[in-house]
């Protein structure tokens, strides 16, 4: 049956997904720093993420520190902050929403049922997606406004991490698992639902009495 595949394939894409918002939320790779003008000193590294910044000797050494208060961060890693964890735990919800509703599982057993807890589940990764993609997009604006910035210290540039990237791969995908379970929940709601033949033993149809 075709729906199972296409519940597989989404099923795995929000894992995927649901991976990347983690590494994103988690790995302080939000910003690096940019070895630009005079700030050529390429000794140590800094990366900040959206929990810690980390400083990175080049024998390898890392020590990290938790921000002091989340007002010293600029609002886009503060927005990030509460972004990641609301998208990763609506993620978490329709990853379970699908588990159950789709045809792979028989968790429900109203077939009617089905498609619709799989269109609520596409709707969950699609908004799931928007608030994965918008706190990286937003900070990598913010990154690169400030490395374009003249009046910006060479010291202060950052660029953009792996986590901007991973964000983004993520949130994509998300959309992606999303658009396809929206699209798709239509096409298999229609398909024999709402049926009320009832028949008995011997296989004959009982009278339908209005």
């Amino acid at each position: 049956m075709g729906s199972v595949g296409v519940h597989i394939v989404c099923v795995g894409l929000g894992i995927l997904g649901l991976i990347a918002g983690i590494v994103t939320c988690i790995v302080p790779k939000w910003k690096v720093s940019a070895f630009v003008g005079n700030n050529i000193v390429t000794a140590q590294s800094q990366n900040e993420g959206i929990w810690m910044s980390c400083v990175t000797q080049s024998t390898g050494q890392q020590q990290c520190k938790q921000y002091d208060s989340m007002l010293i961060l600029s609002s886009d890693l503060q927005a990030a902050r509460a972004m990641t964890i609301i998208g990763g735990l609506v993620l978490v919800l329709a990853l379970l929403i699908l588990f159950a509703g789709s045809d792979f599982t028989t968790c429900v057993q109203n077939e009617d049922a089905k498609p619709k807890m799989c269109l609520v589940s596409g709707i969950m990764m699609l908004v799931s997606g928007l608030l994965l993609l918008v706190p990286v997009s937003w900070s990598a604006h913010t990154t690169v406004t400030n490395f374009n910035n003249p009046l910006a210290m060479d010291s202060q540039k950052r660029e953009l991490g792996a986590c901007i990237f991973i964000g983004w791969a993520g949130g994509i995908l998300l959309l992606l698992a999303g658009g396809l379970l929206c699209c798709f929940s239509r096409v298999s709601g229609g398909s024999g639902s709402g049926s009320t033949a009832k028949y008995y033993s011997n296989g004959a149809s009982a009278p339908n009495y209005v």
